[in-house]
């Protein structure tokens, strides 16, 4: 008979003893097709499957890996919109482009995978590429989280998707919220352009093309501080969005400055010339009649945390801006020296990113003529979009490998 030393010892050592190895799993279908200019990958993946879709250049092309699960689907699954032919190896499949794409939707739910892919310009394919980080992941995905959407409390201002969109895997919790700020508004018409448009109308038709678009994505919640024509004070515009957590808050103005001429875009620092300096100073004026309170930071707070907080916050807003410069680059005139940094009022939220979207100037008659007409406001809403899309699908890969 075995004493209790001996059995202790007998027990560590089936303990040190590998657990059986489950048998292979692997990916067995996948079909492509297209999805209006885009393009939809759907997998049949065993439960359990890990899988990564990454951006890589020369040539431009996809790749989703799937490590332990090896590849026994159709070799080819042929092409569809942007995606030139996708062809499937042991460890995954590689989706070579026609011309760059990004990732728009991602659905996992009961084995099935849903990639929804859309066209993008060269320079943003190039800047994901380049990041070094993965598109999408099942790595966060959990089973609660999948194929769902979230809608968002209803709010004065607020708006919901009317159809809802599954959610990206890589996240959790509810979708980030964008707020979007039309300027101006009520007795504050804000600019008026030699054909007597009014800069608050402008801005506000924008900001409602730009919802539906983000809308439509099914990647985050919308919030406008105005949805009519009424005067907000511009610190009840950063409350807004503070009190809601936004993840993001977008500006739209459409300003008169002699000569300028095209879109640009702002983050908080200070004027970085001259013009960005007028332009703050105008637009933060415009606030005094409605009695400007800034939002106080507590005493409590300690100054280096204050400190740590403002340099993300800065870095985030550095990091929309600059793609929002490559969307709008590729179907808007810009102005030079796109990103200029100043210290508007509405970009002083120390813990959201914040940007100001100059869409054009009204002050020069081809901007206000490119303003009124839908078709361009909408062309800058999709450029926007896919600007926030971009943002907000690294910030959640960022926030999915920190809290991994």
């Amino acid at each position: 008979m075995l004493g209790r030393r001996a059995l202790a010892s007998l027990a560590l050592a089936f303990a040190a003893l590998p657990p059986p190895r489950p048998a292979e799993a692997a990916v067995t279908d996948a079909t492509l097709e297209p999805a209006g200019d885009g393009a939809r990958l759907t997998l049949i993946l065993p439960a359990g499957t890990r899988w990564r879709l990454a951006a890589a250049t020369d040539p431009n092309r996809l790749v989703l890996t799937t490590p332990g699960s090896p590849w026994r689907g159709p070799a080819s699954l042929g092409s569809a919109g942007p995606i030139r032919r996708a062809v499937a190896g042991r460890g995954g499949l590689r989706l070579d482009l026609l011309r760059p794409a990004a990732l728009k939707r991602v659905e996992e739910t009961r084995g099935r995978l849903v990639i929804d892919l859309e066209p993008t310009t060269a320079t943003s394919f190039a800047r994901l590429a380049a990041a070094g980080r993965p598109l999408a992941e099942s790595a966060t995905a959990t089973a609660s989280n999948l194929g769902r959407s979230q809608l968002g409390t209803s709010q004065p201002g607020t708006s919901q998707p009317g159809n809802a969109a599954p959610r990206n895997p890589a996240r959790a919790g509810p979708l980030p919220l964008v707020v979007l700020d039309p300027g101006h508004g009520g007795r504050d018409p804000g600019t008026i352009g030699t054909q007597g448009t009014q800069e608050k109308r402008i801005v506000l038709a924008a900001a409602e093309e730009l919802r539906k678009v983000l809308e439509s994505g099914g990647r985050c919640r919308v919030a406008m501080t105005r949805s009519n024509d009424r005067f907000v004070p511009l610190g009840d515009r950063v409350e807004f969005a503070r009190r809601r957590q936004a993840a993001l808050f977008v500006s739209l103005h459409a300003d008169s400055a002699p000569g300028a001429r095209g879109a640009s875009v702002y983050t908080l620092g200070d004027s970085s010339d001259a013009l960005a300096g007028a332009l703050a100073r105008r637009e933060n004026l415009a606030d005094r009649a409605g009695g400007l309170r800034l939002p106080s930071v507590s005493p409590e707070v300690q100054a280096i945390l204050l400190s740590l907080m403002r340099a993300e916050t800065r870095a985030g807003s550095a990091r929309m801006a600059g793609l929002v410069v490559d969307e709008l680059g590729g179907d808007v005139p810009l102005l030079p020296n796109t990103h200029r940094q100043a210290g508007f009022v509405v970009l002083k939220a120390p813990e959201i990113p914040s940007v100001l979207v100059e869409m054009g100037f009204l002050s020069h008659p081809a901007d206000e003529a490119a303003l009124r007409r839908p078709d361009h406001r909408a062309k800058v809403a999709r450029a926007l979009g896919r600007a926030i899309h971009g943002w907000l699908a690294r910030a959640g890969t960022a926030e999915a490998l920190a809290a991994g």
